[in-house]
């Protein structure tokens, strides 16, 4: 009895063990894979944590293109900066649209749009993580991941978001 009974209490002390975080500053890249839903932070090529089932933009497929069409951007952009005043839980701003963004939605006769942002759920609201793809663009974490990517990414970490 003894035996079983020191198990269930290193079982039950492994469960209160507190969750691993990253450490401030550490990340180097940020890798965001919309088939898999996927964020992974990076710091010289080795994974320091991978954060599933984000939510993307109300349209989930194709390369965002212009204002208002719901899509995530896809490629290489940069965190450009930070809102602490945003009006999700935190936000880090995405440097969409490159020039290439630009070009493309000039050539249509159109805004290509902006302000996306990796960010929580909206505020004061109830729900962990809200359902569904619900964004307009941006890449929405729970309250508790954005705490950990605002510490993990510094302004000009470079992002690539894949199909």
């Amino acid at each position: 009895m003894k035996p079983l009974l020191s198990i269930l209490a290193t079982l039950a002390l492994a469960a209160c063990a507190p969750v691993e975080r990253v450490p401030v500053g550490a990340a180097d890249f940020v890798l965001v894979d919309k088939s898999d839903r996927t964020l992974t932070l990076y710091r010289g090529g080795e994974t320091l944590k991978t954060y599933r089932d984000i939510a993307f933009g109300a349209e989930r497929a194709g390369h965002k293109r212009f204002e208002g069409d719901e899509r995530t951007p896809e490629g290489r952009y940069t965190i450009d900066t930070r809102n602490p005043d945003s009006a999700y839980y935190l936000s880090l701003r995405i440097s969409y649209p490159n020039a290439a963004d630009r070009a493309f939605a000039e050539r249509q006769g159109r805004d290509p749009g902006g302000d996306i942002f990796i960010h929580g759920q909206p505020n004061a609201s109830p729900l962990r993580r809200l359902p569904g793809d619900w964004t307009d663009g941006c890449i929405a974490v729970t309250d508790a991941e954005m705490d950990e990517l605002w510490n993990a990414v510094a302004d000009g970490t470079p992002i690539e978001i894949r199909p």
